[in-house]
């Protein structure tokens, strides 16, 4: 359990796991590897470290092990420990991500040093990319040596137009709008959602992804249409907030590598592509890679060999 601060400079508290390798660290200490999760969903129980299997979660944990890194995986603001939710809420969840990296520091036996990596996946990305994004300024005494996204949420109007009606846009938004209600005292629910999905969402909110994903889909689906009053994309405060709460504002002074699947129907593969662009308009060294049989399940653990390489070409634990 760890200090961090959330979108408005209050602080917060967050947990996460911390894992090391059992060899020794080297003379200037181990680098960091700061994990972001994908969505598991907003209650507690829903936090990968209070699972059965708080590894588990981690893509690529053991290779990253074996190269000398000291792992850290953050639970997120509001998962965990009470207090209200982050989901989608850009700088809280990568000031998360920055502070497990300081967190990891603070305890001796893990002999981490001032070098940072960075990795993350879908709701994750969106939150590793904000760390980069901020970490010069919020956390200048780590050095950002690597950045890593798998299908990241980093454009996320192009994520709501995307799947304002289908049940994806549902469940997401069940989360998504939930959270910003509670973080934003301008975005009320009334505003946006109809009334019967105000009724659903509360109990949706209970159910983690995906151990739930058929009991989700199913209270979901009748909203399906009747989900949202009018379109959150062009309706104010959400538009804005929305738009705030994208990736890629400023650049940032480390190599991205961005994987995507060509089968992802979540995270539209035309808009990560475009999102690689506009990264390389702001200077940052981007390694793009597709990898066509992938889904957005998939697409983490099968970026893996590419995404070693291309570590160990730019970092080292």
């Amino acid at each position: 359990m760890y200090r961090t601060t959330d979108v408005h400079g209050d602080p917060a508290v967050s947990t996460g796991v911390l894992v090391v390798p059992l060899t020794p660290a080297p003379p200037g200490g181990r680098t960091i590897l700061s994990w972001g999760h994908p969505t598991t969903g907003a209650a507690r129980e829903c936090a990968p470290s209070y699972g059965f299997d708080p590894f588990l979660g981690i893509e690529g944990l053991r290779f990253l092990l074996d190269r000398g890194y000291a792992v850290v995986a953050t639970d997120y603001v509001g998962m965990g420990t009470e207090g209200t939710d982050s989901y989608l809420v850009g700088v809280t969840g990568g000031n998360a991500v920055l502070d497990a990296a300081r967190a990891a520091r603070g305890v001796p036996e893990a002999r981490a040093g001032d070098d940072l990596a960075l990795w993350g996946h879908s709701q994750g990305g969106q939150a590793v990319l904000f760390a980069a994004q901020r970490a010069a300024e919020y956390a200048p005494e780590l050095s950002l040596a690597a950045v890593a996204a798998a299908a990241p949420a980093a454009d996320l109007p192009g994520l709501m137009s995307a799947h304002l009606d289908d049940i994806s846009g549902v469940t997401i938004g069940s989360y998504a709008f939930t959270a910003y209600a509670e973080v934003y005292p301008e975005a009320g629910l009334d505003g946006i959602l109809t009334p019967a999905a105000q009724g659903i969402v509360p109990r949706m909110n209970e159910l983690c992804l995906l151990s739930n994903i058929s009991a989700l889909h199913r209270i979901g689906a009748p909203l399906v249409g009747d989900f949202t009053t009018r379109d959150p994309t062009t309706t104010e405060p959400w538009a804005t907030l929305f738009a705030e709460n994208s990736a890629g504002a400023t650049g940032f002074d480390a190599p991205l590598f961005l994987a995507q699947g060509l089968d992802d129907e979540l995270v539209v593969p035309s808009d990560t592509t475009e999102f690689a662009a506009h990264e390389s308009s702001l200077g940052i060294d981007v390694t793009y890679h597709e990898i066509p049989f992938a889904d957005h399940g998939t697409v983490a653990y099968l970026a893996l060999p590419a995404l070693l390489r291309w570590l160990d070409g730019v970092a080292s634990g």
